[in-house]
């Protein structure tokens, strides 16, 4: 039985389904036109006590107060929906995803099955901490009209935040994804690795790496404990490490293009134009890696990819380094706010 098996006890597959069809984009239907007009059919499935509990001014601190640890969190968690109201935050989730990304964000919340048949204590407690469904959405401001607002969905290694306006996507970072564990090995064929190919890809740039380039690309045998500026309202950072794509060989250029892509890949079509026009217009020969820790699979390791317009961090030191955290953050600013 896979997780996403398990978790259909919690989340039944026409859920799932009901989400990606009543979310599919129209041939003239922008992405922030769909997290409109979805936001308010979420809205409207709610009690009067659940809408408060989702809604917020716009410019209310909680807007930027994200992070991706199990902690108590403001706005309408899962775990108090069923019905239609279920169906539409699942439909609303799903808007600020492709069907990948969605599917990817199924299998983060799946892993906090495991983490509560695995971990110690008593079991109402850690039901409580660990579920599937503890995570919440909240909305800023009115999605209803022209005026800016933005909305986030958050919970234990999930942190998604949008800012809309007229219907355009203004900014859709920070955008977090981690997985705990990062690696289930049940045998030949049955395992599962959330964001293995984040790993995966990094490392073979690596080890692709001549002598030289090496020495200039692993800045540490030892690891950070985690990515920089986990909490903050903008990204922490420093003057890019490694070696740049314009310094790199053909085989690596594609590697990094791939690893990029992996990245990119949970956004709808929209952000990732955006993303990859500031990467052009900042120039992709600009854009650098650097890895951190050991160079092989289980070995604490930690990599930053970092151009002039944005960065990434991914790290797995926790747990053997079976735990991963990984962000895209704009250097521009998060949330629509110039950094």
């Amino acid at each position: 039985m896979t997780l996403l098996n398990r978790f259909a006890s919690f989340l039944p597959l026409t859920l799932v389904i009901l989400a990606l069809s009543s979310s599919c984009a129209t041939a003239d239907e922008a992405p922030g036109v769909r997290m409109s007009s979805s936001a308010m059919e979420f809205l409207f499935s709610l009690t009067d006590d659940q809408k408060k509990l989702a809604s917020f001014n716009f410019d209310d601190a909680e807007r930027v107060n994200w992070h991706f640890i199990p902690r108590e969190r403001k706005g309408l968690g899962l775990w108090d929906l069923d019905g239609q109201a279920l169906i539409n935050a699942e439909a609303f989730v799903a808007t600020g995803l492709t069907e990948a990304g969605y599917y990817k964000s199924l299998e983060v919340r799946s892993l906090e099955e495991v983490l509560y048949l695995f971990e110690s204590g008593e079991e109402s407690a850690r039901r409580v901490k660990r579920h599937p469904h503890r995570y919440y959405i909240s909305i800023f401001g009115d999605p209803s009209g022209d005026s800016v607002w933005g909305w986030r969905f958050e919970g234990h290694h999930l942190s998604l935040n949008y800012t809309i306006r007229n219907g355009e996507i203004l900014s859709s970072t920070p955008e977090f994804f981690g997985a705990n564990p990062g690696l289930i090995d049940a045998g030949p064929g049955r395992s599962l690795r959330v964001l293995g190919r984040r790993e995966d890809l990094a490392r073979s740039i690596l080890k692709f790496a001549s002598a030289e380039q090496q020495a200039k690309i692993w800045v540490s045998k030892d690891a950070p404990s985690d990515i920089r500026g986990a909490g903050a309202a903008q990204p922490e950072v420093s003057e890019p490490a490694g070696v740049a794509v314009g310094e790199m060989t053909p085989e690596q250029q594609k590697l990094m293009k791939e690893l990029v892509g992996e990245y990119l890949a949970a956004m709808p079509a929209s952000v990732v134009r955006r993303r990859v026009k500031e990467i052009q217009e900042g120039g992709v020969d600009n854009v650098y890696f650097a890895w951190w820790g050991g160079s092989e699979l289980n070995e604490p390791h930690h990599y930053v990819v970092q151009g002039p317009s944005f960065i990434i961090e991914y790290n797995n030191t926790q747990n053997e380094a079976n735990h991963v955290h990984s962000i895209w953050r704009n250097l521009s600013g998060d949330f629509n706010i110039p950094r």
